[in-house]
C-alpha cells in the first residue's frame, strides 16, 4: 500500500465538471425479467378492485389461505409483456414509467375505471458489485435510484489495490450486454450514461497488477504446496 501513488486513488481529481452535461433526471426503463407491483387506485373503489388482485398461498391439505394476502406481482417475460387483469398482454419491455402509466390509462379510461391512479414499483431492483472491493455481492435497491458512487459505497468502497481509473459497468440493453468503462478520478463521471445505475448492472473493480500477480503466486505456492505434500 505505501508504494501506491495518490494519483491513483484519489476520486475527482481529474477534469472539471461540464455543467451544461450534468443531469440528475433517470429514466427507468422496464426490461424482461423485472417483477413489478402495479396499483390501480381511483374514487370508484369497486372499478379498481378487479385489477388489484391479492395473491395467497394454500394449504394444499386444507385448501385454506396462508398468512396474509399480498398484491399480485407480474413479471415481465422475454418478449416484454405481461399478462395483466382484465386488459390481457401488454407490451412493457423497453418502456419507460411514463410511457407504461400512460398505456394504462389509455387502456383503462374511460371503459373500465375513469381518472386512474397508476404507480409501478420494481419489486427485484437489483445490481451486482464484484471485484476488488470490500465487500462484493449482489444489493437489492428499494427506491430504484442508486448511482455507481453509491453502489461502491455499498459494497464497502474499492480496496486501495482496486484500479479506479479501470471500472467496469456491463448493462443489458435490449438483447445486448454492452460495456463501459469508468475513471473514478475523473469528474467526467458526473456525465457518464452509467453514473446512474440500472436495474441488474454488473460493476466491476479489476485490481491493479501487483494484487493480481500476488493472487497468482499465492494459488501456486498452495498448488506446489499440496503437490510436495
Amino acid at each position: 500500500p505505501s508504494c501506491v501513488s495518490k494519483k491513483s486513488i484519489t476520486y475527482f481529481q481529474n477534469d472539471t465538471i461540464d455543467q451544461s452535461k450534468v443531469s440528475n433526471n433517470y429514466t427507468t426503463i422496464f426490461k424482461p425479467d423485472d417483477l413489478l407491483q402495479i396499483t390501480i387506485s381511483a374514487q370508484d373503489l369497486e372499478a379498481v378492485q378487479p385489477f388489484n388482485l391479492p395473491a395467497v398461498t394454500f394449504d394444499v391439505g386444507t385448501g385454506r389461505a396462508l398468512g396474509q394476502p399480498i398484491q399480485q406481482t407480474y413479471l415481465i417475460d422475454s418478449e416484454g409483456n405481461i399478462d395483466f387483469p382484465i386488459l390481457g398482454m401488454l407490451k412493457i419491455g423497453g418502456s419507460t414509467r411514463e410511457e407504461t402509466i400512460h398505456l394504462f390509462k389509455s387502456k383503462l379510461d374511460p371503459d373500465y375505471v375513469k381518472n386512474p391512479t397508476i404507480n409501478i414499483r420494481i419489486t427485484n431492483f437489483k445490481i451486482t458489485i464484484q471485484g476488488d472491493v470490500r465487500a462484493p455481492g449482489t444489493y437489492t435497491i428499494p427506491n430504484e435510484r442508486i448511482t455507481i458512487m453509491e453502489a461502491l459505497g455499498l459494497a464497502g468502497d474499492t480496496n486501495i489495490s482496486g484500479q479506479r481509473y479501470n471500472v467496469k459497468v456491463i448493462r443489458e440493453e435490449g438483447d445486448k450486454k454492452n460495456e463501459y468503462m469508468v475513471d473514478l478520478r475523473s469528474n467526467k463521471l458526473f456525465t457518464s450514461p452509467v453514473y446512474y445505475l440500472q436495474q441488474n448492472d454488473l460493476v466491476y473493480v479489476e485490481p491493479n497488477y501487483a494484487k493480481a500477480q500476488s493472487a497468482s503466486y499465492n494459488q501456486n505456492t498452495l498448488l506446489f504446496i499440496s503437490i510436495s505434500s
